[in-house]
């Protein structure tokens, strides 16, 4: 059997058709492009051989080097490439797949291209035409889950045509309103709006990311919610009239209305509940006749009432804690209803066993809008697989290249347990000993969220981020006694470096006897947070004795200071660290409870020289706007001697699929803009400059 995988994701088959071999082959089809890395690559082989189509570096991609065969479908915009209907058909025509997996995006939702396979001979795993257009048209699905009788938002049952006609709507539907696209999902071409001016500029920003993401920027307006949860039923339906519902996953926390952390089941629904959504969701699935794995996304308030919000006519990125709690494997029921099986489970056959959480890991900086993209290539990574209960999908390894072409997920880290605390303390564990260098990423705000104890009691919902953390997330707080030991592990590794500095092999037969310096206590200014404490240490073998403002911890390791995770005990109490870089002035980065904490330490003679050194003056940039993220520049709002106001709109930078609007931090003159429409810009580069 051929299969393709599509854009990271799989087109499975058995054996070529034409074939002759008595044992066909199984095989896999991977799309790839430059600059492509899939981030979900599924990492358990569903066929024994495969064929890869992907782009011009393909030697560091995964899903390449998994593969029999590499197709290029053409250069990283996705238009030109897993958007291009003509030449993965013409991929599919050249490798004789026998059936199309399309994976999580791109194409998976697009009826065009499931109408072209069918035309081919090839099996789509997916839904047919019909339902991908029933269902992944917003405004065709609203009005049939009123007619299957499923709980629906108020709201405009149309197509928007303009801003103005949005204001209007919005005025009658009554603010806030949630302007989204038609098509597509994923958070792409969604605003909500509190006002006119939030409308006019939401339809614009929306309807653009809705053409870019999903080549259709129709829009339609509903009533917003305030403060709900988000909660979707998975389904799976077949060929023969049958469809299950497979629980529920609570998705609440997010972040620019795309998924952070998932879990299965949900914490907040009882069993009436969650048979009354997944009655509904079944009901709405059988009205189109779905055939195959899909997810109806709900809103569920505060007194568990719940609402339509769209179905995902596809397999979706958070599917592995469903599969946890059940025992099914989605992709493989996937491919044996697009072979003509019957399911071979009944409702009542579908447990829920344990708890499972999924962490998406994003190239992105957590302390820029809660995550605001990240490129570059990956120095150093290592999965947390060795640890139990532990799962990871990803496609990705050292020396993989986070681009702005695509979406920054890194990898799903999923943990499983046989009840929540347990599978919550393994993603703390799994996330402490997660090693990714080279890119900043969201492992910091992961880990907060889920020793967070609102998020440990299930108070939560889709504003929790912002609810949480009203400034902007800042790290993690460090109390007293986490001050401490962290102090104690930067002194213990300082010193543990400057004893390793020390030894070197002594020769043989030397005229000339090396007098190694002897210090039995090691006296230390450390700088943490524009705080100087006093630090006495010694050591005893492996254990470090550290004194710190009168607090007296003993530290023992193995001290293994190339290795990039470094277990600590600090009085009995166990830590994973990782010590990020290290320089001869005394500067030390420790990642330390997912926050990376940069300490200066210096001996207390070398602190008391160092009060004489002359210290760089910050620079004032409040006249200069950077871009804070890499991407390319949409549009630019001003012109040299254009007067703006602070907060006002000077440029529009779209990354990994995203719109953002870059705004004047200050009133001014426009001095000179460096910057134009189509322009590729970095994370830092000049914008524009205000008198």
């Amino acid at each position: 059997m051929a299969g393709l995988w599509v854009g990271g994701s799989v087109l499975v088959t058995a054996g070529r058709r034409g074939s002759r071999s008595p044992r066909p082959l199984m095989r896999s089809v991977a799309l790839w492009t430059l600059k492509h890395v899939p981030q979900y690559s599924r990492q358990r082989l569903l066929v024994s051989r495969s064929l890869c189509l992907a782009g011009y570096d393909s030697n560091e991609k995964v899903h390449v080097t998994m593969a029999d065969e590499a197709v290029c479908v053409g250069p990283a915009p996705t238009s030109k490439s897993y958007l291009n209907v003509d030449a993965i058909m013409e991929a599919i025509r050249t490798t004789r797949a026998q059936a199309v997996h399309p994976g999580y995006g791109f194409l998976s939702e697009n009826k065009e291209f499931a109408k072209c396979l069918a035309a081919e001979g090839v099996i789509f795993i997916g839904p047919d035409a019909h339902a991908i257009q029933a269902m992944g048209d917003k405004i065709e699905s609203k009005l049939l889950a009123k007619k299957a009788k499923v709980n629906t938002i108020p709201g405009f049952d149309g197509v928007v045509k303009d801003a103005d006609e949005a204001v209007r709507i919005a005025r009658e539907i009554g603010y806030p309103v949630m302007i989204k696209a038609s098509a597509g999902g994923g958070g792409k071409g969604m605003r909500i709006a509190w006002d006119d001016e939030e409308t006019r500029d939401g339809f614009r920003f929306s309807s653009q990311e809705a053409a870019s993401s999903f080549g259709d920027d129709r829009l339609l307006i509903e009533k917003f919610i305030d403060n709900p949860r988000h909660i979707e039923i998975q389904v799976l339906g077949d060929k023969h009239g049958n469809a299950l519902w497979l629980n529920e996953r609570e998705c609440s926390i997010q972040r620019r209305n795309q998924k952070v952390v998932e879990e299965a089941p949900s914490i907040f629904l009882d069993s009436e509940t969650r048979r009354a959504m997944g009655e509904q969701a079944v009901a709405l699935a059988k009205a189109v006749n779905y055939s195959s794995a899909g997810t109806v996304e709900f809103l569920v308030d505060s007194k568990k009432n719940f609402y339509f919000l769209e179905m995902n006519t596809r397999l979706q990125v958070e599917h592995p804690v469903t599969e946890c709690i059940t025992g099914l494997d989605l992709v493989q029921e996937m491919i044996r209803v697009a072979k003509g099986y019957p399911l071979r489970h009944r409702q009542a056959d579908i447990p829920i066993n344990g708890w499972a959480v999924e962490c998406r890991v994003y190239a992105e900086d957590p302390y820029k809008s809660f995550g605001l993209p990240s490129i570059g290539r990956l120095s150093q990574y290592q999965e947390p697989i060795h640890l139990p209960g532990v799962r990871v999908d990803s496609g990705i390894q050292p020396g993989s290249d986070i681009s702005i072409y695509y979406d920054p997920m890194i990898s799903k880290l999923i943990t499983y347990g046989s009840n929540r605390m347990e599978a919550l303390k393994r993603m703390e564990n799994a996330l402490d000993n997660y090693v990714i260098r080279g890119v900043t990423h969201n492992i910091a705000l992961l880990r907060e969220v889920i020793i967070n104890s609102r998020f440990v009691e299930g108070d939560i919902n889709t504003k929790f981020l912002s609810d949480v953390y009203p400034d902007g997330f800042k790290g993690h707080k460090l109390t007293e006694d986490e001050r401490n030991q962290l102090l104690a592990i930067a002194s213990s590794l300082f010193v543990a470096s400057q004893l390793r500095a020390q030894r070197f092999q002594e020769p043989e037969n030397s005229r000339v006897p090396i007098i190694k310096p002897q210090v039995a206590n090691w006296e230390l200014s450390i700088r943490l947070h524009d705080e100087v404490h006093t630090v006495t240490a010694s050591n005893s073998g492996p254990t470090f004795s550290v004194e710190i403002d009168g607090s007296k911890l003993n530290v023992t390791s193995t001290w293994n200071l190339a290795s990039p995770l470094l277990s600590v005990s600090i009085d009995g109490t166990q830590r994973t660290i990782q010590c990020l870089s290290r320089d001869a002035g005394g500067n030390m980065s420790i990642q330390f409870l997912g926050t990376v904490y940069k300490v200066h330490i210096l001996t207390k003679l070398a602190a008391e020289l160092n009060k004489f050194m002359l210290e760089k003056a910050a620079e004032d940039t409040s006249s200069i706007l950077h871009s804070p993220m890499p991407g390319v520049v949409v549009a630019v709002s001003v012109k040299p001697g254009d007067l703006v106001a602070e907060g006002q709109e000077i440029c529009v930078i779209e990354a990994m699929k995203m719109q953002n609007s870059m705004t004047a931090g200050k009133t001014g003159k426009v001095k000179s803009v460096h910057c134009k429409a189509g322009d590729t810009v970095g994370e830092g580069d000049l914008l524009v400059e205000l008198e």
